[in-house]
């Protein structure tokens, strides 16, 4: 532990904050009775490491909404209530330096939500592909410029070669998904607080299609930053489904999901 993260412990004068004794709800790591907690507004008590922890790994999934990732009590649900920024800022006693790169991750995921971008490669300028089942994506800047249709690909990012429209891939030689490859070479990685189950550290979120990595702290499901879906990183079922025969802490019963081989193409 760094010097900085042992200097973040609660102010015992703020009367702002709701101190509480109880264990950390939302690292089952957490059991030591002599560290204060605080309650966040949804009744789960956290200490400034553990919400910086997991607030931390929410963005690093893409996940630019905080929400509270503890159990409801005596039921195998997630309380998923959503924190404001300002709580989690002033509950994880962020530095200037965690509020900045904090801050600027949220800006960037919530604007990229709902679109996705690409650089041209005929002129540079970011363009939009609104159509997310065809690669062939039309650059209005180089059609203005030189007088003629210009259109690219979105997976090799070249000048398109052959027919129209298509999810698979150009003419191009060598046009290959490279989320296919990120798929299936990516390192496996152990769950330490879902029974170490041992699972791709990448997947493709099975509604959208969005990669998505799981930084091994936490239960083993995942939110998606792009459609909001929940599902589970180990069996890649949506959640409700998943729960139906297992919990967010425990092996799925139809076991680890392979490496996935073919990416969803989502229709919003």
């Amino acid at each position: 532990m760094t010097e900085q993260q042992e200097e973040k412990r609660y102010d015992q004068r703020d009367t702002t904050l709701k101190f509480v004794t109880r264990p950390d709800d939302i690292s089952m790591l957490d059991d030591d009775p002599n560290t204060l907690r605080a309650e966040m507004s949804c009744g789960h008590a956290v200490t400034p490491q553990s919400l910086t922890a997991w607030c931390r790994s929410l963005l690093d999934q893409g996940q630019h909404k905080f929400r509270c990732p503890a159990l409801i009590e005596d039921t195998i649900q997630k309380c998923n209530a959503e924190w404001s920024y300002l709580e989690v800022r002033r509950l994880a006693v962020l530095t200037s330096d965690e509020q900045k790169h904090f801050e600027e991750t949220v800006a960037v995921l919530a604007a990229a939500e709902y679109c996705e971008y690409n650089s041209c490669p005929g002129c540079g300028s970011f363009v939009e592909r609104e159509d997310l089942t065809n690669l062939c994506v039309l650059c209005t800047i180089c059609t203005a410029e030189r007088g003629k249709t210009y259109q690219f690909c979105w997976q090799c990012l070249r000048e398109w070669k052959g027919p129209a429209p298509t999810a698979n891939r150009c003419e191009n030689p060598g046009c290959n998904n490279p989320n296919l490859e990120k798929l299936a070479k990516c390192r496996d990685v152990i769950l330490p607080e879902a029974k170490n189950i041992v699972c791709p550290s990448m997947r493709a979120c099975p509604t959208c299609g969005n990669l998505l990595e799981h930084d091994t702290t936490g239960c083993k499901n995942v939110i998606c930053n792009r459609c909001q879906i929940e599902f589970c990183f180990v069996c890649l079922k949506l959640t409700p489904d998943c729960l139906e025969t297992s919990s967010y802490y425990i092996a799925c019963s139809d076991g680890v999901a392979p490496r996935q081989t073919s990416i969803p193409s989502w229709r919003k």
